[in-house]
């Protein structure tokens, strides 16, 4: 279980999806909308503007394009370097994370992992894991379709229920096994997940009631992408807080979640 500790008053933060590319050659986001042009720049500045040294910034999945741990490293430099410490899960574009050892390897001092564990700081405690796409809710009526068939695909891919209840049930149980080492006396339990734990009507999920049984406060998530301005009403269910922390969503500024 990692831990960290500071003296000095702290904001806990969120952002996702970040799809970072500087370990890379013609890979830019702006093909996926104008939204997206300068993207890095805009988190950069709104980052360092509102996030101090002191405060823990949550990162839910699809850190970078990466392919290779190579590639990646440029990637974590540029996190490394912005204000805060930095804990965050692999999401479904995450290729070149590899194992929990192996991935720590290339980690600067700021940043950490969530895999299997749960992760401490001043009393706050994380868990984490990516999920995935599950038939209990969809959100296809949220989302802008566009012409360029890649933007769309960001945020959809074919389904295949088969396989996606297998993979599913999976990150089901690898999310139980990563809050079940939550520190129970924690001032607050937050969970992070990549693909969203519940629908945008809140109803009930196998997911939202597993955060439940673990008295979860706070969950943050990202994934979806090209959707229609402030459509999605995520809010309180049964205590917890659930925040849509995509970046494009938050216009590429970090959430502040506690």
């Amino acid at each position: 279980m990692n831990e960290k500790t500071t003296s000095a008053p702290f904001s806990v933060w969120a952002i996702a999806d970040l799809h970072l590319s500087f370990g890379l050659k013609d890979k830019s986001m702006d093909i996926f909308g104008d939204e997206w042009v300068d993207w890095t720049g805009k988190m950069h500045s709104s980052w360092s503007q509102n996030i101090s040294a002191d405060d823990l910034v949550l990162l839910p999945g699809d850190i970078s394009w990466a392919m290779n741990p190579e590639d990646v490293i440029p990637d974590l430099e540029w996190i490394d370097q912005l204000p805060g410490t930095k804990v965050m899960i692999r999401g479904n574009h995450d290729y070149w994370w590899g194992s929990k050892s192996k991935v720590e390897k290339l980690l600067p001092p700021s940043i950490h992992i969530i895999q299997n564990n749960a992760f401490n700081f001043n009393g706050v405690s994380v868990a984490g894991v990516r999920l995935w796409d599950t038939p209990e809710y969809n959100f296809d009526e949220y989302i802008i379709l566009k012409e360029n068939k890649k933007a769309n695909a960001l945020s959809m891919h074919p389904a295949d229920p088969e396989h996606d209840e297998k993979i599913f049930m999976r990150d089901l149980s690898r999310l139980e096994l990563s809050l079940k080492e939550l520190d129970k006396k924690a001032s607050h339990r937050i969970a992070m997940t990549h693909y969203p734990p519940i629908g945008a009507d809140l109803g009930d999920s196998r997911a939202s009631q597993l955060l439940e049984k673990y008295e979860i406060d706070i969950c943050v998530f990202g994934h979806l992408h090209s959707l229609k301005p402030n459509s999605l009403p995520f809010g309180e269910k049964n205590g917890i807080h659930y925040h849509l922390t995509s970046c494009d969503y938050l216009n590429f500024k970090p959430l502040k979640v506690l």
